[in-house]
């Protein structure tokens, strides 16, 4: 690497200039960094006279970034975040040995975690960090390797292998339906209907390949998790679209009562999915590899 020594700041000064940006004053700014505002406004001003531009706008005592500053100071805030990723990765597995793994929760509970003593046995030098998140987001910017995600495979930039498809099964408490038997899907569209964030066409889906024609949108209460939108079935707030393999044994304990005979397979699909900057990392190349030999989208659940 050969880029001019004036093109790289010292850390401390772009810390500086993404807090500014990102929390607005100079004092918020100073207790972050545990800094005094007069060395903030030093940082600052120490990057402006190596980049031979002007940063900040003064008013006073209050700083703002320029248009073009704030543009700069997105694009040091995810190298910042991989600098800080890398660090971490360095301390807790300094042989490399690290897999920073996004997962969906409920998902990553109940199909994820009860494999993975497998693979820490095969694979014992490979530390596997787990943080939830139930949206997209860009792997640059949160420093992830891999992802489980539920959609179509379209993430750009990304490889990805498929993990499981999902069935889905019309459930609610007992109490809420005197015959489940005599219930039709038609008639399922007039109950209040419990909806997942992470599925807003769920219903609507369910309805169409079951040959109901519906008069509007498919309303309801929103949830954010499975874990709530069962809580919510089982106390008889409505009827919930859940995946089969989610709601087995509270079907088999009766707490739930199943409204439709059998699954049906759901729009979208689990993929592991990653960076394809980061396809090679030899971390990685093995979860892969071991993840492809459970990958068997009728496979039953471990419990």
């Amino acid at each position: 690497m050969n880029t001019p020594r004036r093109l790289l700041p010292t850390i401390s000064s772009l810390r500086a200039l993404e807090a500014l940006d990102r929390l607005g004053s100079a004092t918020a700014v100073a207790q972050e960094l545990s800094l005094t505002q007069s060395a903030v406004s030093r940082q600052l001003q120490v990057l402006e006279h190596q980049m031979g531009l002007d940063l900040i706008a003064r008013d006073g005592r209050r700083l703002t970034l320029t248009p073009a500053a704030q543009k700069y100071a997105s694009e040091v805030r995810q190298a910042l975040e991989q600098i800080a990723q890398a660090s971490l990765r360095l301390r807790i597995a300094p042989d490399g040995g690290t897999l920073n793994l996004a997962i969906l929760p409920t998902f990553g509970m109940r199909w994820l975690v009860p494999r993975l003593p497998e693979f820490a046995r095969l694979h014992p030098q490979v530390t596997v960090n787990m943080n939830t998140r139930l949206q997209r987001f860009n792997f640059a910017n949160e420093g992830f390797d891999a992802a489980i995600h539920f959609g179509n495979a379209d993430w750009p930039g990304t490889g990805h292998l498929l993990l499981r498809h999902e069935h889905l099964l019309p459930v609610c408490a007992p109490s809420l339906v005197q015959d489940p038997g005599a219930l039709t899907p038609t008639d399922l569209s007039h109950m209040p209907l419990l909806h997942i964030e992470t599925r807003p066409d769920a219903w609507a889906d369910w309805f169409r390949a079951q040959g109901v024609a519906l008069t509007g949108s498919v309303t309801g209460t929103l949830y954010d998790q499975f874990s709530t939108i069962t809580q919510a079935a089982q106390h008889g707030l409505g009827v919930a679209l859940m995946p089969d393999y989610l709601v087995e044994q509270d079907l088999a304990l009766g707490h739930l009562i199943a409204l439709h005979d059998a699954p049906i397979e759901a729009q979208g699909a689990y993929y592991l999915v990653w960076p394809l900057d980061k396809a090679q990392d030899p971390a990685l190349k093995q979860f892969r590899e071991w993840l492809a030999t459970q990958a068997e989208p009728e496979d039953p659940l471990p419990r």
